[in-house]
């Protein structure tokens, strides 16, 4: 039996049903990696982030979700500074819900089984993701130099998801949860600290100081 469109599945009109005590069996999910490009990078190495932002309430075929992630890599790869580790992408949605299928034959002379029992409980057919608007889909760290291409790379990777995404340019500092202006204040200062491939400011510890 062939894939069905995604719109036979892209409402959320349920529960949440994912793979636990009561539901052992599903398929694996189609996500091969959830990070592409120069993973380890710096933080201050890539300084500007996109984001792919979901703007309405569906569900994500974990097909559509590495159709996504692998459109956006290669046309990054291609045309970002330095190839492969031109760029630090991160695919922030992950199939861990399970979309099941009332399955039917479709096939030539059929026709007295194809029509099945309404609202059946299905078995589990394929991994997807529960996605609401402004849940980050995708991320990527460029340099100031590639923006337009990280851009371009994901209006051509948003094709690939149902509905309605928008991108984004972030004004935080890389991956991490500061602005430039606040990294900068906090480097004179001391309190900066390097988390691998993301800032993190020291909160002050301590007594408090007498005035």
């Amino acid at each position: 039996m062939g894939r069905r469109p995604a719109r036979c599945y892209r409402y959320i009109k349920n529960k949440p049903y994912c793979k636990g005590k009561y539901c052992r069996s599903g398929p694996d999910t189609r996500i091969r990696q959830h990070e592409c490009g120069n993973k380890k990078a710096a933080p201050d190495m890539f300084p500007k982030t996109l984001m792919l932002i979901s703007m309405e309430k569906e569900n994500v075929t974990s097909n559509a979700l590495e159709a996504c992630r692998t459109c956006a890599n290669r046309y990054l790869v291609k045309y970002c500074q330095g190839g492969r580790t031109g760029f630090a992408l991160r695919l922030q949605s992950f199939g861990i819900f399970l979309n099941r299928i009332n399955k039917t034959l479709s096939c030539a002379g059929a026709d007295r089984l194809q029509s099945g029992m309404r609202g059946a409980y299905g078995r589990p057919h394929e991994r997807i993701d529960r996605v609401y608007p402004g849940k980050i889909i995708m991320s990527v760290r460029v340099k100031e130099g590639d923006v337009d291409i990280a851009k371009e790379a994901f209006r051509r990777a948003r094709m690939k998801i149902a509905g309605r995404q928008k991108i984004v340019v972030s004004k935080n500092y890389g991956f991490s949860n500061y602005t430039e202006e606040e990294i900068m204040a906090a480097k004179a200062e001391g309190t900066l600290e390097n988390c691998g491939t993301h800032f993190k400011i020291r909160k002050p510890k301590g007594p408090i100081p007498k005035n």
